[in-house]
């Protein structure tokens, strides 16, 4: 992975993950390649790698690839829910925001179509706002942890401060 920011913690349960998704008969759809940059900067020289090759020492990952890009868009055709958490890749910086923008453009496709898409989190939120999408999807949330413990089932202690006591 080069020089590219990862959760050190997160990495160690990759594993265990997919391969309960395999148990499960749950797709994982992962990036096959990457748009790369020398450094984190806007204006910092754009490389490419791919799996195969891996990202360069010296380089990180800053954005999924082209073909990332297609290989994504067939499960978000085929979703009827699709619950977003987390832009591709740096979209504020131009050279690196193609791969968020091809996934903000097919969600909205599938909004069209009569899919519910959920927008959870800061960073996607603000993608929303940046490409003029908030009413192109069903919901957008500012709360991306709270979103996701939401979704998990668990009591969010705003709700329950003003849930009637039992």
């Amino acid at each position: 992975i080069g020089n590219s920011l990862y959760d050190e913690q997160g990495a160690k349960i990759v594993n265990d993950l997919l391969e309960k998704a395999k148990k499960n008969n749950v797709q994982i759809h992962l990036p096959v390649d990457f748009v790369t940059a020398e450094k984190f900067d806007e204006h910092a020289a754009v490389g490419a790698a791919d799996i195969e090759s891996g990202i360069p020492d010296g380089w990180m990952g800053l954005d999924v690839g082209p073909k990332s890009q297609a290989l994504f868009a067939e499960p978000i055709k085929r979703a009827k829910i699709i619950v977003w958490n987390g832009p591709a890749g740096v979209f504020e910086f131009e050279n690196f925001s193609k791969g968020t923008k091809s996934l903000m453009d097919n969600v909205v496709e599938a909004t069209t179509r009569g899919a519910t898409t959920i927008i959870g989190g800061g960073d996607t939120a603000t993608c929303c706002a940046k490409w003029k999408t908030e009413d192109k999807v069903s919901h957008v949330s500012t709360g991306g942890g709270a979103s996701l413990e939401l979704l998990e089932g668990k009591v969010l202690p705003g709700v329950a401060a003003l849930s009637p006591a039992p």
